[in-house]
């Protein structure tokens, strides 16, 4: 409410600008130096640390957070760039809690871990604001890279190329670099304009050219990239974003996710973006935890996520979940929808139906729930959309995304894949970087076998 009276329908400026700014703030607010410390002594410096093995880069953690402890923050930052360049912004928005700190010896011992991505953050942060580059671009090879998508996967491509001297082009189709790190992560888990800074320090080594505005299947082509460059990556992540199938899904208020997020990522004043009084959001992973969450910081009354399976199927952590319903969002499980209503084209609510699983497989029972809405997200899922490669060479797809070897090889020669636009990924940004950082190895290595090296 801004007046008094009860807000209806879809609307902006639902929030003072105080309570703008308060509920966008920093999610998780830099540690300073004696925080950092005491985070830092906490950790057991293990030998075999299991933590290691939960991180998709291999980061060295316990030397990170040793070198924090003995104040060499340069060092530590140093050691976390060496096998993830985009570590401070996977020290924002990776699930920790699912990886590196779920497998901490201190949360078995006592169910709190050591703050591992907070600790990663601390030291990241401090060389990027000290400008501080630990990587030189090696001698001019002669190589030509082109890079297609320049999300995590494109730009720790990228990077590792140019330190090996290979001068890389990467063209993406939006009007800025950063992928779902500029487009897709809430604004509350990356204030300040912190992705962009990231795409800045990542291209500061040189030899990388960025072209925004290009897009595979548009502009360029496969076969056309694969005559002008040596060899090729492909990172373009997801583009397809999946529909409902039910009656009344395009009604004026049924919005895809991820758009929403994106087009609030780059409001340069979250007042102008309007949000409904009761928004539904339809979804069980990150996409739909950001939605809610959001929808509920620009004003929205109610947000509730319905979800077709039980809690703990979801692919949001119970940490993000639990991020949620402190900010007031109800998850509602045990629902899919069946048909949004509407009124002169505009959504004024959802049916749903209560589903069971039965002999293995997920069913509706027949018994059915109404809720009021004026906005529905759509948070399902995306898909890889395959039409860029309608005109050749045809790269082998694999559960409707492209497959890869271990070295991320496609079927085609000279081309790469990494990414969320991979088969067997877990569409997380930290296995994009890991992917992109080894696809850039494999190329390098491809160039030396070819000249004999």
């Amino acid at each position: 409410m801004t007046d008094g009276r009860l807000d209806t329908g879809v609307a902006a400026g639902r929030l003072s600008a105080e309570d703008y700014a308060e509920n966008f703030a920093d999610l998780h607010p830099l540690l300073d130096r004696h925080e950092a410390v005491v985070a830092a002594d906490r950790c057991y410096f293990c030998y075999d640390a299991p933590c290691v093995t939960a991180c998709p880069t291999g980061i060295d953690i316990p030397l990170f957070i040793r070198q924090i402890a003995t104040g060499n923050t340069t060092g530590s930052a140093k050691t976390i760039f060496d096998q993830n360049i985009l570590g401070g912004m996977c020290a924002r928005v990776c699930p920790t809690e699912t990886l590196c700190e779920q497998a901490c010896v201190r949360e078995k011992a006592e169910g709190k871990p050591v703050e591992i991505g907070r600790l990663q953050r601390f030291a990241t942060d401090a060389a990027m604001a000290a400008g501080k580059q630990f990587y030189e671009r090696a001698a001019p090879s002669g190589k030509l890279v082109a890079v297609v998508g320049a999300g995590p996967a494109g730009l720790a491509c990228a990077h590792r190329l140019a330190m090996h001297g290979h001068d890389v082009t990467v063209f993406d189709a939006r009007p800025k670099a950063g992928g779902l790190n500029e487009y897709g992560i809430a604004a509350y888990k990356t204030v300040d304009g912190y992705a962009q800074a990231e795409v800045d320090y990542v291209t500061a080594i040189g030899g990388i050219a960025i072209e925004p505005g290009k897009a595979l299947g548009r502009d360029l082509s496969l076969a056309g990239l694969c005559t002008s460059y040596d060899a090729v990556f492909l990172g373009m992540g997801l583009a397809g974003v999946n529909a409902l199938g039910i009656d009344g899904d395009d009604s004026e208020g049924v919005i895809d996710a991820v758009e929403y997020i994106a087009s609030l990522r780059q409001a340069a004043d979250l007042a102008t973006l309007p949000v409904g009084r009761r928004v539904v959001v339809l979804g069980g992973g990150m996409t739909a935890i950001d939605a809610a969450v959001q929808a509920k910081l620009l004003g929205a009354e109610e947000v509730t996520i319905c979800y077709r399976r039980g809690k703990e199927s979801m692919n949001a952590s119970e940490y993000e979940q639990d991020l949620a319903t402190s900010k007031g969002v109800a998850i509602r499980h045990w629902l899919q929808p069946k048909r949004i209503l509407a009124q002169s084209g505009k959504v004024t609510g959802i049916q749903l139906e209560y589903t069971t699983v039965s002999d293995g497989r997920l069913t509706g029972t027949g018994e059915s729930l109404t809720l009021a809405a004026d906005q529905v997200f759509r948070a399902i899922g995306q898909s890889f959309v395959a039409r860029p490669f309608d005109d050749g060479p045809s790269v082998a797809l694999e559960g409707g995304r492209i497959k890869v070897d271990a070295e991320g090889r496609t079927s085609v020669d000279k081309v790469w894949a990494g990414g969320d636009c991979v088969a067997g990924g877990d569409d997380l940004t930290v296995s994009a970087v890991a992917m992109g950082r080894d696809a850039a190895e494999s190329i390098h290595k491809s160039f030396n076998t070819r000249s004999g090296a």
